[in-house]
């Protein structure tokens, strides 16, 4: 089973701790070929991408642009390279701009996966490339998706 992961990065009254709970959950069904795509982003995609490796299974990074490292910093910087160095890694094609780089990548997660995880307070994406967008990718797709919405703790199945 191939998941995917998109997902907010912060965002006020977000319960993370239930989000690893429920992410956990679902990737623990995968089964023995269980392989996670993420961008490795802080927040959703780091959760995510912990509980693949936790889970024994195979990470493969979708980098959205050269230069990548340096929208981390701190903790979210060590813990972008360690999970970096625990992946595979598939580097996007230069795009016009960082946000068409960001919305690239989300599509190829969502193209790439049986099932893609959404932890989304269902909202408009702020800007291209956001949870919104991709979502509403995968749903053009037709891409199993289960959304996590964060702050209800509610979860939806599509």
């Amino acid at each position: 089973m191939i998941y995917g992961i998109t997902g907010h990065q912060e965002r006020e009254g977000i319960d993370w701790a239930w989000v690893r709970v429920m992410i956990r959950g679902e990737v623990q069904c995968g089964g023995p070929d269980l392989r996670g795509l993420s961008s490795l982003a802080r927040g959703a995609d780091q959760v995510f991408a912990e509980e693949i490796l936790q889970a024994q299974g195979a990470l493969t990074a979708i980098i959205p642009l050269e230069g990548y490292e340096e929208n981390f910093r701190g903790e979210d910087l060590s813990r972008y390279q360690r999970l970096l160095s625990s992946s595979e890694v598939i580097m996007m094609p230069e795009a016009k701009d960082d946000e068409a780089a960001f919305l690239a990548a989300g599509m190829r997660v969502a193209d790439d996966c049986d099932v893609l995880l959404a932890v989304w307070d269902g909202e408009p994406a702020a800007g291209s490339g956001g949870t919104g967008d991709v979502v509403g990718h995968a749903k053009t797709i037709g891409r199993a998706i289960v959304h996590f919405q964060p702050i209800t703790r509610e979860v939806a199945r599509y």
